[in-house]
């Protein structure tokens, strides 16, 4: 399939009818062709609205989830974000053409090296990708302005609320990881947390340590 002007005019229809509204979050995902981030048999589902299998056992994300999600981080030009769990590298690409700098961390180098040759293609010069332990985060680099996380934990993680800065937001969804999970929002403020619910989603386990692949 290519990213013509009816396929995108579809993609972005069907994003909006899911609730992505937010004009800088649909302009970012219009500038990042998903068929980029999906190899094989799954070629001609690209443009659905569903999670697809990639490489390690990981999914890409089905494109209005990757858009509420983006949409609820309220990213702006200035921001440092940290995402963990790159997978494809759909969700960094998108994230590149909002923020300042983006950095992605995965347990799977096998993933990172994939999704770096895709950055460069792109000419996406403002992505750091890793491979680390994204359960831990990048305590070199907080704090950041933003966070998303792209697997379930059944609580927020302890060490990203504390590489959060105050005023910040993360996205994330919690939850077992074989019952429907909540996609919440955590606000940084002066005196702790708040957390909002967002609505249920399903995600793979965010597992410790690095992947063999």
């Amino acid at each position: 399939m290519t990213w013509d002007a009816d396929a995108k005019m579809q993609f972005l229809f069907a994003l909006r009818s899911k609730g992505v509204t937010d004009a800088r979050t649909l302009q970012a995902m219009e500038k990042v062709d998903r068929a980029l981030f999906v190899r094989g048999i799954f070629e001609d589902r690209v443009y659905d609205d569903m999670p697809l299998p990639i490489a390690c056992g990981q999914t890409i994300s089905q494109p209005s989830v990757v858009g509420l999600m983006t949409q609820a981080l309220g990213i702006s030009p200035r921001d440092k974000v940290l995402e963990v769990g790159t997978g494809s590298g759909y969700q960094a690409a998108i994230l590149s053409h909002l923020a300042r700098r983006v950095y992605t961390v995965e347990r799977y180098r096998r993933l990172v090296a994939n999704a770096r040759l895709i950055f460069d293609q792109l000419d996406l010069t403002n992505i750091t990708a890793l491979a680390a332990d994204g359960s831990h985060g990048l305590p070199d680099q907080a704090p950041f302005d933003k966070i998303l996380v792209t697997a379930a934990a059944e609580d927020p993680p302890g060490p990203l609320l504390a590489q959060l800065r105050i005023g910040g937001i993360m996205v994330l969804p919690v939850g077992q990881s074989d019952t429907v999970q909540s996609l919440i929002r955590v606000n940084r403020t002066e005196n702790g947390f708040d957390y909002e619910e967002l609505r249920a989603v399903r995600f793979v386990p965010l597992v410790e340590g690095l992947g063999q692949d």
